[in-house]
């Protein structure tokens, strides 16, 4: 896979994978109603559209250059390091092209000029990659003792070390130049089922409109169906559910079909290049152990008792002789409305951050200052939040859609850590090594949660307020670990069904999907009732075009757990390590990334610190509820 694919997939995963669940277009107000310092300055970038399209045209007429190396890579070192200096530039500029243009789009998913100029990008990186297609099947005829002497000779070659020592890792995967070719020009298809996806899901879905209990109507698009289902009414939770459901599964055979196409094109790559499955395959590419996923659905079922143990507290805090699927959003303690306007925001996560240092939080606050954050819905804008760090020269943008709610203080504090990844590493390492890898990406976005989450158990001693926010890190928890989980297996056992050459169908995957959402939830041990309509969520979730993304999630927050334990206990020499974590990009294969900061993935300790985490907090509610009868 050349740069630019991995550019685009890169950004592609940055947006719209964590679904605020209070983010509305109900809510939203025109965008000539906000004020300007709360709005992206993309002009950072390039100063209008005009500027962009200079700059892409100069990216197009250059790209030709790239085949003056061809045939050259594996006799000279001189050629060899202007190649792959000419592929960064190129790559360093597209994704700052990429940047631009998807995040205009993003600003008004119905503005058809700006995803056409999205549109552009990505078949000029499809384009791009057939022609620098041939550049990894030439690399492969290095060994590494030809490496250490083409560096010798040529110096500048030593910041490619790490990609050229992992082609070789990678060799046997690695096919002829003109099957890479091939390969490059599929890559055109490649994102189809997404794309699909993602333009029914989010523009032409046709998404019920109900009559809540207080007599307004509401439209259950992503984003209303994300803000009522926390509706503190039962009755109108319900009615949430089964209408939102009920129309997603109206269409769960056309969706079931993307499904299916998309994991035959995961199992056509696998196949092609000689991997035992799917699996295999993606977590190659950053030489991941396919034990840690194992072991992570090993884990998180060997533990099923705490996750029940967390259900049970639900219920009983709302007080409801069973526990339906449809109130596991529902707010658990009444009277308590945490509301916080973006100034307050601001200010908490900067206090929450202190643990980190001065140079982190002044970075932090410039940012805030200085429009690197879109922060209010708007007609027409993507729902969710992100953070794009893919502009190397430039600062990160983070993209929100803040309704004032504590939930939306908690995804700021979350997209800043992604953010200060993406400054540090962009700031300390060349950009060839700036990239850091997904299994990575939300080490730090989780870290910062934890933080804030401190931050407020220390300065709140109200039981009521205390018990709603370790509620909320309970719900974090079930949200990142173990929902995330429970994707990760049903994402695995779809491939493996795939790969058996067995057909999926919007029946079939919703029959899948029940029987792990039944056994995640307890629903036989009668923990929660899983009604029919909800199983068809799997056809909502747009982490599983991603190709095994989403146990990265749950790693990624065991990890951070292991970090933010050594932060706050002021273990000697944490902070230092998360700094040197944050600044390494993608410099060594994550796995050894996170050893250097003190956390080995190979092995259990950091689910068990995550479990213990979890228990401590459990005990903690238990109490309160005791102590109030509850």
């Amino acid at each position: 896979m050349t740069r630019i694919t991995g550019i685009i997939l890169t950004l592609t995963l940055c947006t719209g994978l964590l679904m605020s669940v209070n983010d509305s277009q109900a809510q939203a107000r025109e965008r000539a109603d906000v004020p300007q310092s709360d709005t992206w300055q993309l002009e950072d970038l390039y100063p209008d559209d005009a500027a962009w399209r200079a700059s892409k045209d100069e990216l197009v007429a250059s790209m030709e250059q790239i085949l003056e190396y061809q045939g050259k890579l594996a006799t000279s070192p001189n050629d060899l390091l202007a190649c792959l200096e000419f592929d960064s530039n190129l790559g360093k500029e597209f994704s700052k092209l990429y940047s631009y243009a998807g995040m205009k789009s993003d600003l008004d998913t119905r503005n058809a000029d700006n995803m056409s100029m999205k549109q552009e990008l990505q078949q000029l990186g499809t384009n791009y990659n057939s022609k620098a297609s041939f550049i990894e099947p030439e690399l492969v005829n290095l060994d590494k003792e030809t490496i250490d002497k083409f560096i010798q000779k040529e110096p500048g070659l030593e910041v490619h070390r790490f990609y050229l020592n992992d082609i070789l890792r990678r060799k046997a995967h690695k096919l002829s130049a003109e099957e890479e070719k091939i390969i490059a020009e599929a890559g055109a298809m490649a994102g189809g089922p997404s794309s699909i996806y993602n333009i029914f899901a989010n523009a032409e879905l046709p998404y019920p409109e109900v009559e809540l209990s207080d007599g307004s109507k509401v439209t259950l698009n992503q984003s209303g169906y994300g803000l009522h289902r926390t509706s503190p009414n039962r009755d109108d939770r319900e009615l949430v559910f089964k209408e939102f459901w009920g129309t997603m599964n109206q269409f769960r055979q056309t969706l079931g079909a993307s499904m299916y196409s998309n994991i035959k094109g995961d199992i056509f790559y696998a196949r092609v290049r000689g991997y035992d499955s799917s699996l295999h395959s993606k977590l190659d590419q950053n030489n991941i152990p396919v034990e840690v996923y194992h072991s992570l659905i090993k884990n998180v079922n060997d533990n099923l008792d705490s996750f029940h143990r967390y259900l049970k507290i639900k219920k009983r805090m709302l007080g409801v002789d069973t526990l339906k699927y449809s109130d596991l959003y529902a707010p658990t303690v009444k009277n308590v409305d945490l509301k916080y306007d973006y100034n307050e925001a601001k200010e908490m996560v900067l206090q929450a951050f202190k643990p980190l240092g001065k140079k982190y939080i002044q970075t932090v606050k410039n940012g805030l200052e200085n429009r690197w954050v879109d922060v209010y819905p708007t007609p027409g804008k993507r729902s969710g939040a992100y953070s794009n760090g893919s502009a190397y020269d430039e600062h990160p943008y983070i993209l929100l859609n803040y309704n004032g709610q504590y939930n939306d203080v908690s995804t700021l504090a979350h997209e800043l850590g992604h953010t200060m990844h993406s400054y540090l590493s962009n700031k300390n390492q060349p950009y060839p090594l700036s990239d850091y890898s997904i299994f990575v990406a939300e080490v730090a976005s989780t870290l910062n949660e934890a933080l804030l989450q401190d931050y407020m158990m220390k300065k709140i001693k109200d039981d009521d307020v205390r018990l709603s926010l370790l509620m909320e890190y309970l719900d974090g928890i079930k949200g990142t670990l173990f929902r995330q989980t429970q994707f990760a297996e049903f994402e695995l056992r779809m491939h493996e069904l795939a790969e058996k050459d067995q057909p999926l169908t919007g029946d079939n995957l919703t029959e899948l999907y029940a029987d792990i959402l039944k056994r995640y939830y307890g629903h036989e041990q009668g923990v929660t009732l899983i009604e029919d309509h909800v199983t068809v969520e799997w056809a909502f979730i747009p982490h599983f075009y991603y190709n095994f993304y989403v146990y990265q999630y749950a790693t990624s927050f065991t990890a951070s757990t292991a970090l933010a334990e050594k932060v706050l206990a002021h273990e000697k020499g944490a902070v230092d390590h998360v700094m040197t974590f944050l600044s390494s990009g993608g410099s060594k294969y994550p796995i050894d990334i996170l050893k250097d900061a003190g956390v080995d993935m190979t092995g259990s300790e950091p689910f068990d610190k995550t479990m213990q985490a979890m228990n401590r907090t459990m005990d903690e509610i238990e109490k309160i509820l005791d102590k109030k009868g509850i």
